[in-house]
């Protein structure tokens, strides 16, 4: 099994790299994916060389990490291409919202650009640069009232024009204004995106529309905002894929809900009747993940987003799947619906996961703790590792646990705690994340960058105390700390949204963080 779950990992970890990394470097993908691999392939070794009982040594484990993202970000550095160079810097996106066990979602399909970097080009280069002629630029000039937001400058990128200037009024009513006048005259030729510098400075950028009709006339957007949305779900949405994954996917969970009630899977062929048992995890696992992402879809649906269907990753060991993903295909027209849209999600999968795991949990066995007691051993979990699941166990078990003691868990009360993992990884403020979108639409991108770094570190941190998180840690470093832009990104969220984006985070904490040292003492441990 570790010899596939490294398999999985290199084909995710490149993956990523190639999505994420390919266009902005010229180093190679293959070096850079060799080097990310390097951690993980060191401490498979490891396990095979000395078994799996015999630890890592920390210092091994940190030093391989931290040396190996140096020569990353080094290698990553020594090639980057200038953002005037890269093809892909102009060029909307298709990327899916959930990746990894169901979740790395919402990204939207804007242009984003290198704000700091003045163009230094030639009079011939900034002629192939111009999206748009002398005339139309005299015209999109005109957009800018002096009252909401005072133009300065043009600049032409590759496909993209930036309009600096001074904003007079609050960021909604110029985000509308200017919009509004520069459909006016070029119909839905671009996305007009409002959105601030690493100075917290508010400019427009004006990038191709992936659904402009050269037909339409300007100030006409054709086809309608629905009928684009029903259009391009009709092109992109395959039912039947969706639901080929679901059903393999069903089979594969059952396979591993075998495994978890104590049946030999190899022994499947000649005993059909033990799929019946693995039926309560996996209909249970399924459940969530399912959920979860249909909070993502009805969301974006309320919205009128192009979402496609949610469609699952069957693996045929462990626990049976990588979770689901649905992919969004529309830009995010503010902070507003980028939070709701990804915040839908977590709490819709963490709402459907509280009652299965008490249900699950009040139907497992106490049992003696021995040294393979980890995160991962479910049939010898030790909760205090996670404050509300220690909780959770403290009331649903009242006879207490102290640390000679471990749970068996029932197979619904295993699918209940993969929830709990799902939600904290999908609430992780970093990136394409639900979380990274989440904290993107409460402090704004530059903030949000911030936020991811520090997060890093502090799952790095949490590697020392359990060695099962190391490649959870291992995934967060090698997702951008960016996710891109809303069309209007610098208004910000109302007082309701930010405190429950708090609530979340606290949620995130109380999965991920152990019970403190008092608490563990009210509670019995």
């Amino acid at each position: 099994m570790t010899f596939w779950l490294l398999l999985i990992l290199g084909l995710i970890t490149y993956n990523i790299l190639q999505r994420n990394v390919a266009s902005i470097t010229k180093t190679p993908i293959w070096l850079l994916w060799a080097v990310m691999m390097t951690p993980a392939t060191v401490l498979t070794l490891w396990a095979v060389m000395m078994g799996q009982n015999t630890p890592v040594p920390p210092a091994l484990a940190i030093s391989t990490f931290l040396l190996c993202f140096v020569v990353y970000w080094w290698l990553v550095s020594a090639g980057r291409i200038p953002p005037s160079q890269s093809p892909d810097r102009n060029r909307p996106t298709e990327r899916p919202m959930d990746e990894i066990a169901g979740s790395t979602p919402t990204t939207n399909t804007t242009a984003t650009a290198n704000t700091d970097v003045q163009n230094t080009g030639t009079s011939k280069n900034l002629k192939q640069l111009r999206p748009i002629d002398t005339e139309e630029e005299h015209l999109l000039r005109n957009c800018f009232n002096w009252s909401v937001y005072a133009l300065h400058s043009l600049e032409y990128r590759p496909q993209a024009v930036i309009c600096r200037g001074s904003l007079r009024t609050n960021p909604e009513r110029a985000y509308a204004t200017i919009r509004k006048n520069i459909e006016s005259h070029f119909g839905d030729r671009f996305l007009i995106v409002f959105q601030e510098n690493s100075r917290n400075e508010p400019f427009f950028l004006l990038a191709p529309n992936p659904d402009f009709s050269p037909t339409a006339q300007p100030g006409v957007v054709d086809p309608t905002p629905t009928d684009r949305s029903k259009r391009t779900s009709e092109m992109t949405d395959r039912p039947w894929l969706a639901l080929g994954l679901f059903l393999v996917c069903l089979f594969t969970t059952t396979v591993a809900g075998v495994g978890f009630m104590g049946f030999q899977s190899s022994q499947l062929p000649n005993n059909p009747a033990w799929l019946l048992s693995g039926l309560p995890y996996s209909i249970a696992l399924l459940a969530i993940l399912t959920t979860h992402e249909f909070g993502h879809f009805f969301a974006a649906k309320h919205y009128q987003l192009k979402s496609s269907l949610p469609y699952f990753i069957p693996i045929p060991f462990f626990l049976g799947t990588l979770g689901a993903f649905v992919q969004l295909r529309s830009p995010m027209p503010d902070r507003k619906v980028l939070f709701d849209v990804s915040i839908a999600g977590p709490i819709a999968g963490f709402i459907l996961t509280l009652p299965l795991f008490i249900w699950g949990m009040a139907n497992s066995t106490i049992v003696e703790a021995t040294d393979n007691s980890n995160l991962l051993n479910f049939m010898e979990l030790q909760p205090q590792f996670s404050t509300l699941i220690s909780v959770i166990c403290r009331v649903v078990l009242p006879e207490g646990l102290d640390p000679s003691k471990a749970i068996a868990l029932h197979p619904v009360a295993i699918a209940g705690y993969l929830g709990f993992i799902l939600t904290a990884f999908n609430l992780m403020p970093i990136g394409s994340l639900d979380g990274g979108h989440m904290v993107h639409a409460m402090f704004g991108r530059n903030t949000a960058r911030t936020i991811a770094q520090v997060s890093r570190f502090i799952m790095l941190a949490l590697t020392l105390l359990h060695e099962e998180l190391f490649l959870w840690a291992l995934l967060l470093f090698l997702m951008p700390s960016q996710d891109e832009p809303a069309l209007n990104d610098v208004t910000e969220l109302d007082n309701r949204r930010d405190a429950l984006g708090l609530g979340c985070l606290t949620l995130l904490l109380a999965i991920l963080m152990p019970a403190p040292k008092l608490l563990s003492a009210g509670l019995g441990f």
